[in-house]
């Protein structure tokens, strides 16, 4: 029985890169060609086109091949969900250099823990992530997105509206903003002043 290894990669952003992780699948022994991708997917997030056909891609006797376990799975039930489908098609699983059987005892014990430790990280990052808001917003730093004009602006906005001289199309040209910015100002400050 032949071991292909099939590789998978995944960050959570858009301006994330992937060559770091594509780079250490080809040193684990990965063919580029064999390297599926998520790009702009969080781990929490089970619908992942890449995954799926890298899952898809594997035979019984290959072995799916990840950095981390965290580019796989960012919560205990989907690593488990994850898991049982490899262990279904008798596949193994590389977390970087170690590998685990899913149908070995020590194998499934060692990918549970691994898998609770990565939720554990996500979680604390979440927390985290909320109480450095929390004590920004209390600081008055995150105001959330702010307006593209200026009190002045919308004032002045609202009156050459008022005229019925200009449109819509006409107001977003002159004030260099977008239609839906033109109406949001508009409906913020209804009736204008």
């Amino acid at each position: 029985m032949k071991n292909t290894l099939i590789g998978y990669a995944r960050c959570s952003t858009d301006k994330q890169d992937l060559s770091a992780q594509k780079l250490a699948l080809t040193n684990l022994g990965v063919a580029e060609d064999l390297i599926y991708t998520d790009h702009g997917l969080t781990g929490t997030n089970r619908d992942r086109p890449g995954l799926d056909q890298a899952i898809a891609a594997v035979r019984e006797g290959d072995t799916l091949v990840v950095p981390k376990l965290d580019r796989l799975a960012r919560s205990v039930p989907d690593a488990r969900k994850i898991a049982d489908q490899l262990e279904a098609k008798r596949v193994k699983l590389a977390l970087g250099a170690s590998v685990y059987d899913p149908s070995d005892p020590m194998g499934k014990m060692f990918f549970n823990i691994l898998a609770t430790f990565a939720e554990f990280e996500s979680d604390l990052i979440r927390m985290r992530t909320r109480e450095g808001m929390a004590i920004a917003r209390a600081k008055g730093k995150l105001r959330g997105k702010q307006p593209k004009l200026s009190d002045r602006q919308q004032k002045e906005l609202c009156r050459m509206h008022g005229t019925s001289d200009y449109s819509i199309s006409d107001l977003a040209e002159l004030f260099s903003v977008s239609r839906p910015t033109v109406y949001r100002t508009l409906n913020r400050h209804r009736p204008c002043q």
